[in-house]
């Protein structure tokens, strides 16, 4: 497990970013980084693959695992923002920034997003490169990670379905998934890279856990629920019913007494 092929990783997630920035200039919308994230972890997966030593079938099932999770999502993310303006949430950060935003943006949002992309992505460092028989942990990280595909690919279908129907337009979507957590998405995503960590704990690599803890954090705390919620119970305080019989992020029943919709007052984003 070689550090040298980890800071490589690192470089390969600053290349992308910096790549991506350049197209981010010339269409003047920074909001393109969201569908290039998760493939700055395939990249930075990939780069890992190239040292292991043998090169085992574990390693081409991770690697595979990888390359699903990551086109999915960024294919979803770039089909869902074609042709839409700037995200509100970068519009915010470019007038903050100005003047000389364009420049500014490389560090600011590329380059970072590529440093939690690389962190993020540790425990595929000697999941990819340390020759082990996984066993038990194998399959756990396998059912983990099938879990969390299922939340997050369902959760995304459901809700770009939902969002289609011109008729549900204003209203929350609190059907399928969404009926038993307000973010199924991120509660899959989690789950995806929980998974991971499993195929790197046999290596001996505990630490690598720091990488989905990073990610939970930001889904929780930073970036994911929090941001999104605050933005909208703001704009749309109808929102707070919903929020009130649904759990935020772990699955599970309506709340007793909250399970009805609210006839005329449901709003989403």
């Amino acid at each position: 497990m070689s550090l040298s092929l980890y800071v490589l990783g690192l470089v390969s997630t600053l290349g992308l970013a910096t790549l991506t920035w350049v197209v981010s200039v010339l269409k003047r919308d920074v909001s393109i980084v969201d569908g290039v994230w998760a493939l700055m972890l395939l990249a930075a997966a990939t780069v890992y693959a190239t040292g292991a030593e043998p090169y085992t079938g574990r390693t081409t099932l991770i690697l595979i695992l990888v390359v699903l999770w990551a086109l999915r999502l960024s294919g979803h993310i770039i089909h869902r923002n074609w042709g839409e303006p700037e995200d509100r949430r970068y519009r915010d950060i470019r007038q903050k920034y100005e003047p000389n935003f364009a420049l500014k943006s490389l560090g600011l949002i590329f380059w970072f997003q590529a440093g939690l992309a690389w962190i993020i992505s540790m425990p595929l460092w000697p999941a990819l490169t340390v020759p082990v028989d996984g066993g038990t942990f194998d399959l756990l990280a396998v059912t983990v990670w099938t879990a969390g595909m299922i939340f997050e690919g369902v959760g995304d279908w459901q809700l770009s379905r939902f969002k289609a129907d011109r008729a549900n337009h204003g209203k929350v979507m609190d059907r399928g998934l969404w009926r038993y957590t307000r973010h199924p998405n991120y509660f899959g995503e989690c789950l995806i890279w929980w998974g991971f960590s499993l195929f790197a704990l046999p290596a001996g690599a505990w630490w690598t856990v720091a990488g989905p803890l990073l990610l939970t954090y930001m889904l929780l705390k930073f970036s994911g629920v929090t941001l999104m919620e605050q933005t909208i119970v703001e704009r749309r305080p109808a929102y707070r019913a919903y929020i009130a019989r649904t759990n935020a992020f772990i699955p599970g029943p309506p709340k007793q007494g909250m399970q009805a919709s609210i006839p005329g007052n449901r709003r989403h984003d």
